[in-house]
């Protein structure tokens, strides 16, 4: 990957961090399983397993944070063509440089504040801030492994079972913004469970997670770039959307978006959906419950 290619890469990377942050987005799925089993007597198991991605703790966010090194600027001659900088020059530009360095601190340091309060009150920039996350995850009911892996992805193991008196979400985590949820169970009249997973589609322009330049679709071609020929370090890792999710219900099956529809075995019907970085819809599926 060329230099500028890189430059052009991280930047474009930078603001699809800065725009997941404006909208509180900072969760989202990497490799997983999930499965929705629902009774039509009312009872409900939900499962996830494999990888979450919490934006806050990567490097990506850093970026977008102002965490910096000084790196000269190019320099031109008369022509406007591109030359050596002389000694004299890169000084001068340090100088400038370290000049704006306690606003650019002070800058850094309102934003972590902003991203502690849009974290459960976790300061990203905190060196225990990984542990804190996972000790968070674990005092919620459900989560039964939660392990750090690198930069801010997490593997977890998760899961919920119940009577569907009331709506269900999930992530649901404790000061976090609802624009995070992968997947809602919502309760109507007569019986019916509208399910949706606006967390695993990654283009679909209704779900704020997806806004190109600034969504988990420009993060996705971000990783994609990096796999595809990415010089290592050249920007920071971005776990690619990879997974399955299911429904399965001995209920009737009124509508679904899957592209082959329920597979009947042992008097229930399973829908699935393969997920991944070029998702356009959100999985959907409107199920009657009751006899």
């Amino acid at each position: 990957m060329t230099a500028p290619t890189r430059i052009r890469a991280a930047a474009t990377a930078t603001l699809a961090a800065l725009s997941l942050l404006l909208t509180g987005c900072l969760v989202s799925p990497g490799k997983f399983a999930s499965e929705l089993v629902l009774d039509r007597d009312g009872r409900f198991q939900f499962t996830y397993e494999g990888e979450i991605f919490f934006l806050g703790l990567s490097k990506l966010a850093q970026m977008g944070a102002g965490v910096e090194e000084f790196e000269a600027s190019t320099c031109y001659d008369d022509e406007y063509s591109e030359r050596e900088c002389t000694a004299e020059e890169i000084a001068e530009q340090r100088a400038e440089w370290e000049a704006g360095a306690a606003e650019r601190a002070e800058s850094a340091k309102k934003e972590a504040q902003k991203m502690a309060k849009l974290m459960g009150g976790i300061d990203p920039t905190d060196p225990d801030a990984v542990e804190e996350m996972r000790k968070l995850l674990l005092r919620h009911k459900g989560w039964e492994r939660v392990e750090h892996r690198d930069d801010g992805l997490f593997d977890v193991s998760y899961s919920s079972s119940g009577r569907l008196s009331h709506d269900f979400m999930f992530p649901v985590i404790e000061d976090f913004p609802a624009a995070n949820v992968f997947v809602q169970v919502i309760l109507r009249d007569a019986d019916v469970v509208r399910v949706n997973a606006p967390g695993f589609a990654a283009q679909d322009d209704s779900y704020p997670m997806a806004a190109i330049g600034g969504g988990m679709a420009g993060l996705a071609a971000m990783g994609a770039m990096k796999e595809n020929g990415g010089e290592e370090g050249d920007m920071p890792d971005i776990p690619m959307m990879d997974g399955t999710f299911a429904i399965v219900t001995n209920g009737r099956i009124l509508a679904n978006n899957t592209d082959e529809g329920p597979a009947e075995a042992s008097g229930r019907s399973r829908l699935e959906w393969k997920i991944s970085q070029r998702t356009k819809s959100a999985p959907t599926a409107l199920v009657k419950l009751g006899s």
